[in-house]
């Protein structure tokens, strides 16, 4: 049996350039959103500032991530536009990788990370878009592995990093041989700052000077991550070259076959709603559309907002519950768990390339929506089991990693790629993973660390519901639309 048939073959074969720069700009993505958590107590000693302070960067990141989310779909109404910003984006990382080395001030290092935030929102937003237009009814398996790249990215990172970490208090005091902060402290505050900066209450006891003589060795590590990322956006502009869209290149049409011209140009008549979200509340283009339609838009942007949210407070407070009560568990076994996590949804990624091929996006969904429920019973279950909450983030971030590419298949598939699906479900993931990491720490601070299991599994729960109310929508929107076509043709009898 052939793993992929040889349909999807030639489709991938046809458009594998720009399957590939897609691909590698999600790469780009997901190693500038996973750096953040393990270099933070290295860059409040190079800004000398408070873990309060400090803490402030990753807001401007996921504020900045979540405004770029909704107004990447502005620059997708020609595909010169789409790669001209892509190219920008992907540089403008690379760039903020470079200088953040030079940001001696927490202020100058929160706008660092607010321009990189937006460069990742229109990254999210127009790689998705240019993906489901090419591939269309097809692009549930190259959107499988598009996020697979994201996860690859978001593991490269840390690795990067972790040989240039400080091990001691790296801002040296009048008195730092008697209040440095052991190297077990530093393991604890960065493990338990990975959670987009929540918590700093419980961890403001440890002694970290503000004044002193900076040592640090993490410059180094960002440099590194800016080569890195650099053959991303020469991927794009190679791409640009290519199809004919550069000065030096040709003044002739891009290369793109018959098929591929139709297909661009037919999604592009039809998605002229894929533009920001705010270009979606349009009420010109809005207008004689069922009540279906809008209701599948925010059936499917609530359950990407409650999935994602529980990715952004899973990956961001299983530290804190696994050193809390009743499990105890060590500061350096704790903090392997968050990286099984992501390595699982990385795995589970790229296992899901193949079963969304053998597989319609309704039942992959089934599955994952399902299986996450059961984990979070599971993990509440054996609450006090270190051993189940290590196999329990694993098999959690396998079923959960597919959520999101299969939703925004099938939501596209659904509305018939008209609309603003895309950049509604991308902005609505963007601020359930902000939104409901900040919920989420909210309840574990006054209510313990058990309330953190709890809260994924009732929002486990929701995002079930809301789908079998997507399922029944979707019904009743195939019905409505079929009845709209037939209309003109019993009229004209």
């Amino acid at each position: 049996m052939k793993l992929l048939d040889e349909r999807i073959c030639s489709l991938f074969k046809r458009h594998w350039q720009q399957t590939l720069t897609y691909w590698s700009v999600f790469f780009s993505f997901g190693l500038c959103i996973a750096f953040l958590g393990p270099t933070i107590l290295d860059l409040r000693c190079q800004t000398q500032s408070t873990l309060q302070q400090i803490t402030w960067v990753f807001f401007s990141q996921q504020f900045a991530l979540l405004v770029g989310s909704s107004l990447g779909g502005l620059f997708k109404k020609t595909l010169l536009l789409s790669l001209s910003t892509l190219f920008s984006s992907t540089l403008i990382i690379s760039l903020v990788f470079a200088i953040i080395p030079t940001c001696h001030h927490v202020a100058l290092l929160s706008v660092a990370m607010a321009i990189a935030g937006l460069a990742m929102g229109v990254i999210d937003t127009i790689a998705n878009l240019q993906l489901v237009k090419l591939y269309q009814k097809d692009s549930a398996v190259f959107l499988q592995a598009l996020h697979f790249f994201i996860g690859l990215g978001a593991l490269v990172s840390p690795l990067v990093a972790d040989p240039f970490l400080a091990e001691d208090s790296c801002v040296l005091g009048a008195n730092c041989t008697a209040n440095s902060s052991s190297s077990s402290d530093l393991n604890h505050l960065r493990s338990s700052l990975a959670g987009h900066g929540a918590r700093v209450n419980n961890i403001s006891q440890y002694p970290l000077h503000t004044e002193g003589v900076v040592i640090t060795r993490v410059s180094y590590a960002f440099w590194i991550m800016a080569l890195i990322n650099l053959p991303v956006p020469a991927a794009v502009l190679t791409l640009m070259y290519h199809e004919r869209l550069l000065p030096c290149s040709s003044t002739s049409p891009p290369l793109l076959n018959r098929e591929s011209v139709s297909s661009v140009s037919s999604a592009g008549d039809s998605g002229q709603g894929h533009g920001s979200l705010f270009h979606c509340c349009n009420l010109a283009k809005l207008r004689g559309r069922p009540a279906t339609f809008f209701i599948l838009h925010a059936l499917g942007g609530a359950i990407l907002f409650i999935t994602d949210g529980i990715i952004g407070s899973y990956a961001g407070f299983v530290y804190t519950y696994a050193v809390s009560p009743p499990l105890l568990m060590g500061h350096k076994t704790a903090g392997c768990l968050d990286s099984i996590f992501w390595a699982s949804i990385t795995v589970g990624r790229l296992a899901f390339i193949y079963l969304s091929y053998r597989y319609t996006s309704p039942r992959l969904l089934t599955i994952s929506l399902v299986g996450v429920i059961l984990v979070q019973c599971l993990l509440l279950i054996f609450y006090s089991s270190c051993v189940f909450l290590f196999i329990g983030t694993c098999v959690l971030g396998l079923f959960i990693s597919s959520v999101f590419p299969s939703m925004l298949a099938f939501t596209e598939d659904i509305l018939d790629y008209k609309g603003c699906a895309t950049t509604v479900l991308v902005t609505s993931a963007s601020t359930g993973e902000m939104v409901l990491q900040l919920l989420v720490g909210s309840v574990m601070h006054s209510q313990g660390s058990y309330s953190f299991l709890l809260c994924c599994t009732i929002a486990s729960f929701i995002g079930f519901c809301l789908f079998l109310l997507l399922l029944y929508v979707r019904h009743r929107h195939t019905h409505s639309c079929t009845d709209m076509k037939e209309r003109p043709q019993t009229g004209g009898s």
